[in-house]
């Protein structure tokens, strides 16, 4: 019996790309254009935490089982993308898998960012097989307090 197994993400990933096309016209941009060939080939995608504090916003990322040189992260044009690989561990021939559940191969994340952000100061640590990225506000961005004088 072979061993089949089933993948939603590229169905996710093309209905992903159709939505993409469409606001394309509206002059806003979900996927980045120059990473079509990364998209090609993924087969999953990480989930992902985003949350925001007076100083930062931040993405967490759980990719258990990649290697730190594994992962690709770049920011252009207020987009954020990660990308990377799973590498398939190598099956002998003296095992038989009954059940694969893990997911390998290529992965692709991206982030709309807001505009207001400091790019040349976003800060990647990878630990445990979670990924952090955290994302520093600008000045104007960070909410003030106005101090109330009574009379």
């Amino acid at each position: 019996m072979a061993l089949v197994r089933f993948n939603p993400v590229k169905d996710l990933l093309e209905m992903e790309r159709e939505f993409s096309k469409l606001f394309n016209s509206f002059g806003r941009r979900f996927l980045d254009t120059n990473s079509k060939e990364e998209l090609d080939n993924v087969v999953w995608m990480p989930l992902a935490d985003i949350s925001e504090d007076k100083d930062n916003f931040s993405i967490k990322m759980d990719i258990p089982g990649i290697k730190k040189d594994d992962v690709k992260i770049s920011f252009s044009d207020g987009q954020l993308s990660i990308s990377g690989e799973r590498k398939e561990e190598k099956e002998s021939k003296d095992t038989t898998f009954h059940r694969v559940e893990r997911t390998y191969g290529k992965f692709y994340r991206s982030f709309n960012l807001p505009q207001k952000i400091r790019y040349d100061q976003i800060e990647a640590v990878f630990n445990d097989g979670q990924l952090l990225v955290t994302i520093p506000k600008s000045e104007e961005a960070k909410p003030k307090e106005i101090e109330i004088k009574v009379k």
